[in-house]
């Protein structure tokens, strides 16, 4: 072995997994050499979970960006050699009508995010999966790109490995246990080893289960937990016996058991002449953190698998044996069977990308197989360009605020993601039960007495709607359907719809306690956003300003979107609970590598946000003002900023709308905000919920909302929010926002769809919720754009002021037409659509109402 290098460019930490080997090998395709990796293992590695994962892929997902890394990795490992397209099932059993509509529900999400997963009848499922009862199945879903990695991503990782050693770019080093890093001034300037010291600008944590050891070094945390998964195996079997398989049958996913089924092919190849099954714990999840895995000498199987107790997984076991009843009929391998452990995540989403204290300290953790090579390709690019072609948002790191590192958060967190790994299906809105009560409004007693029905967001309960306002059910009920359906229901509260139309007759008070908001001042504060805004922030006439502006990225994409408010001396974000950290780290980033002399803090505590909006909203903020003419639209116009006084407390007004209705923001120091919230009650506005902000009222008026309308595959003219003019400063992405103002249209234009017909195959009216592909009426297709990106809707809402739902979607330009039928896939059925406004372009203006007794 050569001598151990004393300085890399890059040093990759847990090189002999299937991520590690990945980031390897992009990293080299993307041109970087001097790379060395390490693992405290042999390479590829004999304990990590790759070394006995189950090595499956499914395409299946309702997450665009986890459908795109599966099937660029199962396009890689084919390339490779390396896969079994054998095909994957999901199926529902008779009387499990839940698991039927999920699984519908995963056909349409394959329709939005173009894998080819379809629906497929008992019959033919059995036809596929021999072993399979088919009585006991209602219908499933077929993905004819399902398979197994073969013979193992141990196998892939290896091989990675080695072309990256032979073409001289990657040193490679097993064995070697990373024992601390070097950090000088918040930054990686190398780690040390067990074979020595190696200085580097760069460092890749991918190790796995023991990322948090790694991180724990650098003072942080990361929100990833091993989890027990009971991996059991059944043989001999003998159905394969000579072929030469890995694999004969297609995968089985009978994920309302929790469960999925596999053989093992050929008795002579490595695992093979067996059943596996594995389980998902739903109830009994053993977590264990890193610090508690045995070092390989210590382990009787591997630090990440433990012993099984067939008590553990009896009950599933037993429902397993009604679906496939070969389990009961061969002999139950006992030794071969154990408790692997794998990453289970806070939100779901692995960690990815720098870390949040000290920099060119980049993690990949939280990965699974299906996505090892995609992942990998998504840090070598970001690594090498800053950004990646697939938004990251959901990935980042940086994603999250500080209370969601503490390790009982992550720990309660990672427990009900644990259980719902395969089992039941999770809702769209579906919130988090731990983790609760973190941050809370200084009125948050007076929601309570009032019956708030509470949702949580960047820590903060947020109430949806009140209990104590749905007499205005008697109001307005004729307007506010009852929503039939129970999965159209769940988490959602009729009232909120009330409050919505009273808001729009009177005024209204919302809660946005939950606002991130940053203060960014120093020497070159205006230097620092003029350079990252799109919209003119300089200039001593901004002053006193609000100003909506977005980030781009160097390829004119949409990053962010945020509001600031130039004061004399500095610059205050108002932005989203869940951008706000992101963006609070993308900017002192941007400001240390650029060398601007700037202090960059999160405020979002110290200061709460009331909004006041509804056609009587001046008169009744006015009762509260000694001088009610400072609010006349003379006085006080649209963007404006002025500060006032409410029950002896200072607030600054800010005159903006997301609902379109007339209003302010009101921004106050928290420990006022109780005395304002009363205040303002006692002039006879109501309480409305976040649901008329965030939603209903917000899609009523077309408003975009960040990571989900606003991507960073669009750019800011489909998003149709682009300024009149260019300003003249520089700033970042402006060539390419330049270039794409040039064309005689864009690619693409977000539009607002409104749905004509939401009756049901069975005649019930349905509010969908999630993610519904758009469809040409014509041919069934989902519509797709001449950049391959595909139509599906990225916000949906029923707006009670004009009775139909709404939803926005990114459609090509050869159907941005206004009045064009289209159609959307809903649970299996299909729904008219009929393309309302192309761009910006409100459904319902409240400005234009005038005010109502």
């Amino acid at each position: 072995m050569a001598a151990f290098p004393e300085k890399a460019r890059v040093v990759i930490i847990g090189l002999g997994g299937i991520v590690g080997a990945s980031i390897a090998h992009h990293l080299v395709e993307r041109g970087w050499d001097d790379i060395v990796g390490i693992d405290k293992s042999g390479i590829p590695t004999d304990i990590g979970s790759t070394a006995h994962a189950s090595d499956f892929c499914y395409t299946t997902s309702h997450d665009f960006l986890s459908c795109w890394t599966t099937l660029y990795s199962i396009d890689f490992f084919e390339k490779m050699g390396h896969y079994a397209r054998v095909g994957g099932l999901e199926v529902a059993r008779v009387g499990d009508d839940e698991r039927m509509d999920e699984i519908r529900r995963k056909v349409a999400s394959a329709k939005a995010f173009g894998t080819r997963a379809r629906l497929i009848e008992p019959a033919e499922i059995k036809a596929k999966m021999p072993l399979i009862e088919e009585s006991v199945v209602q219908g499933g879903l077929w993905d004819p790109d399902a398979g197994l990695v073969i013979p193992r991503s141990q196998t892939v990782a290896g091989k990675l490995v080695d072309q990256a050693v032979d073409a001289g770019k990657l040193q490679a080093f097993a064995n070697t246990s990373a024992q601390s890093l070097v950090i000088e001034d918040g930054r990686i300037k190398g780690v040390v080893t067990s074979r020595g010291t190696i200085m580097a600008d760069r460092v890749v944590v991918c190790a796995g289960l023991w990322g948090r050891l790694i991180a724990e070094m650098a003072g942080e945390d990361l929100p990833v937990m091993p989890v027990d998964h009971p991996l059991t195996f059944f043989g001999p079997y003998e159905e394969f016996a000579g072929s030469g398989k890995e694999i004969g049958y297609p995968l089985l996913r009978d994920q309302g058991n929790s469960a999925y089924l596999r053989d093992t092919g050929d008795p002579k190849t490595a695992e093979g002449g067996q059943i596996e099954w594995g389980y998902y714990e739903e109830n009994d999840v053993r977590l264990v953190h890193p610090r508690e895995l045995l070092e390989k000498h210590q382990a009787r199987l591997s630090p990440s698998q433990r012993d099984l107790d067939m008590e553990q997984v009896i009950e599933p076991l037993e429902r397993a044996m009604e679906l496939t009843p070969i389990l009961g009929e061969l002999g139950y391998n006992e030794g071969h069977s154990f408790n692997g452990l794998l990453q289970t995540t806070t939100d779901g989403g692995p960690s990815m990308g720098e870390s949040q204290k000290v920099r060119g300290l980049w993690y990949c953790v939280g990965i699974w197989v299906k996505d090892g090579p995609g992942m990998g390709k998504l840090i070598a690019d970001w690594m090498t360009d800053g950004r990646t072609a697939i938004d990251h948002n959901r990935i980042d790191f940086a994603r999250f605020a500080s209370f969601q590192l503490d390790e009982k958060f992550i720990e309660e967190r990672c427990t009900e993601t644990a259980r719902k790994i395969y089992n039941p299906p999770v809702h769209p809105r579906e919130p988090f039960a731990g983790g609760r009560g973190i941050r809370r409004s200084p009125f948050h007693e007076r929601e309570k007495e009032l019956g708030g029905y509470f949702m949580e967001l960047g820590g903060w309960e947020r109430a949806h709607g009140y209990a104590a306002n749905e007499h205005l059910l008697e109001k307005h009920g004729n307007r506010i359907p009852v929503r039939e359906n129970e999965w159209d229901n769940r988490h959602f509260w009729r009232v909120s719809n009330a409050e919505h139309l009273e808001m729009s007759e009177s005024c209204g008070i919302i809660n946005l306690s939950h606002f991130s908001i940053t203060d960014i001042e120093g020497l070159d504060h205006v230097e620092l956003m003029e350079w990252l805004c799109a919209a003119k922030i300089g200039g001593d006439a901004n002053i006193g300003k609000g100003i909506y502006t977005h980030f781009l990225d160097d390829e004119g994409m949409v990053r962010a979107d945020f509001t600031v408010i130039r004061m004399a001396d500095r610059i205050r974000m108002i932005n989203g609970a869940d951008a706000g950290p992101r963006d609070f780290q993308y900017m002192r980033r941007t400001a240390a590598d650029r060398g601007l002399d700037v202090t960059i803090t999160d405020v979002s505590e110290k200061y709460i946000t009331i909004g006041i909006w509804g056609p009587n909203a001046r008169e009744n903020l006015g009762k509260l003002l000694e001088d009610p003419s400072v609010l006349s639209p003379e006085n006080f116009p649209f963007a404006a900023i002025k500060p006032i006084t409410i029950a002896g407390k200072s607030v600054t007004a800010f005159r903006i709308s997301y609902v379109g209705e007339q209003g302010w923001e009101l921004h106050m120091a928290y420990e006022d905000g109780l005395a304002v919230w009363d205040a303002l009650r006692s002039t006879g506005a109501i309480a409305v919920g976040v649901e008329t902000y965030a939603n209903t009222r917000r899609m009523e008026k077309s408003l975009r909302l960040q990571n989900a309308d606003l991507l960073t595959e669009y750019n800011l003219l489909e998003a149709d929010l682009a300024r009149p003019k260019v300003k003249e400063a520089d700033f970042r992405g402006k060539a390419k926002h330049i270039e794409y103002r040039a064309r005689a249209n864009q690619p693409a234009m977000l539009c607002t769809l409104v749905m004509t017909d939401n009756n049901d195959s069975k005649g019930i009216a349905r509010y969908p919720v999630g993610t519904m592909p758009v469809l040409d009426p014509k041919t069934g297709e989902t519509l797709v754009d001449e950049l391959g990106r595909r139509s599906f809707t990225t916000s949906v809402a029923y707006g009670p002021t004009i009775g139909k739902n709404i939803a926005l979607a990114y459609l090509p330009w050869s159907h941005c037409e206004i009045g064009r039928k289209l159609d959307v896939e809903y649970f299996g059925d299909t729904f008219p659509v009929e393309v309302a406004a192309v761009g910006y372009k409100p459904l319902y203006d409240p400005e234009n109402v005038k005010p109502r007794s």
